[in-house]
């Protein structure tokens, strides 16, 4: 059966059909609607936290006990949590751990446009992006196999446009939620306890995890895959930049990436091979573009394509030097009150704002 999904309601619905225990966040525009659609199934169990970093704290008590567990939160939610989420790296997981980061290219509800992505590589774990919302359920299944597998926390990067556009997505209605134990909480001292001693071993263990993480990007298909078309030109592309990529040049070559920390150098070289010009397309900054560069490839990028803001066809076109031909709509000039942001109503901060209003 297939339903119209937003990309949040499909993540709910993968981290449902991955067995999940427990499920965190802390709301924050546009992933808000994650966690309240995990409530609403009824059989994962959720919990609001009161900030970012309990959230991810929580998350990783579960699955230090063997569950697999989702955490969810905004783009700068997750520099609150950034000090469980760097050690969480380096312990590693029982039960699988996903890290869910809604960013927010264009800053609609945000007070900076961060790229995360920098924070995946930083933390050294693995980053997967997915370009739509059949991706997104598929990608919280497959995300927390690759978590026990490699022992890793799996950031799930997805942006406003993916987290609130809807596709069609294949599910099964008469599946049965099947919550996954591995076993108990296991005492491992040199594993789970991240004094110098214990880290500098861990740090091994990490980047080892690396090397064979980029071994299984190059060759699992269901995240990384190479599109040939016409050769002339090669995209290299990304999350929602993709279905941009793939509705202004519907011929060209593209290699799709889904799992973009660590980049599948050995992939990157046999496209970069197989086109006549390189390009590289994403939204924000140039992160796959300067490591496909630093591999001595020369792909044409942010030359092109904004730095700030959000792609969508018609700049990706532009970027291209191709006329789109269709209707142009023409905006309405109709007079409409503002609406500012405002804090959610049962927000803990607004007793705060609303004393302080009254200082004047």
């Amino acid at each position: 059966m297939k339903k119209l999904l937003t990309g949040n309601e499909a993540i709910a619905e993968g981290t449902r059909a991955a067995g999940a225990l427990f499920a965190s966040a802390y709301p924050g525009t546009p992933s808000t609607e994650i966690l309240e659609t995990i409530a609403r199934m009824g059989d994962v169990r959720v919990q609001w936290a009161p900030n970012e970093k309990v959230a991810l704290e929580v998350a990783c008590g579960v699955s230090l006990g063997g569950g697999r567990a989702l955490c969810a939160m905004k783009h700068v939610g997750v520099n609150v949590a950034a000090d469980p989420f760097f050690s969480a790296s380096y312990a590693g997981v029982h039960g699988g751990l996903i890290l869910v980061s809604a960013d927010d290219p264009a800053m609609h509800s945000s007070q900076n446009e961060q790229d995360n992505r920098h924070l995946a590589r930083a933390a050294k774990v693995a980053l997967l992006e997915p370009a739509d919302s059949q991706e997104a359920r598929d990608f919280v299944v497959l995300g927390f196999e690759m978590s026990e597998r490699f022992d890793t926390p799996v950031m799930l990067r997805v942006t406003t446009r993916t987290c609130h556009s809807m596709s069609p997505v294949e599910l099964d209605p008469d599946a049965a939620y099947r919550p996954i134990l591995r076993g108990s909480y296991e005492r491992n001292f040199r594993k789970n306890v991240l004094l110098p001693a214990n880290a500098r071993l861990r740090h091994e263990a990490v980047e080892e995890r690396l090397m064979l993480l980029e071994d299984f990007g190059n060759a699992e298909r269901a995240l990384n895959r190479i599109e040939w078309g016409e050769r002339t030109i090669g995209v290299i592309t990304s999350g929602i930049a993709y279905q941009y990529v793939r509705e202004v040049l519907p011929e060209a070559s593209v290699l799709k990436l889904g799992l973009t920390n660590p980049l599948p150098r050995q992939l990157i070289r046999e496209f970069g091979a197989g086109v006549d010009e390189l390009y590289v397309v994403e939204e924000l900054d140039p992160f796959i573009e300067e490591q496909v560069r630093a591999l001595g490839m020369h792909p044409v990028g942010k030359e092109i394509f904004p730095i700030m803001g959000e792609l969508d066809p018609d700049r990706v076109a532009d970027g291209f030097g191709i006329e789109r031909e269709g209707e142009v709509i023409e905006p309405v000039d109709v007079s409409l009150p503002l609406r500012p942001p405002v804090l959610c109503a049962g927000c803990g901060h607004r007793g705060v704002f609303y004393t302080l209003s009254r200082m004047g």
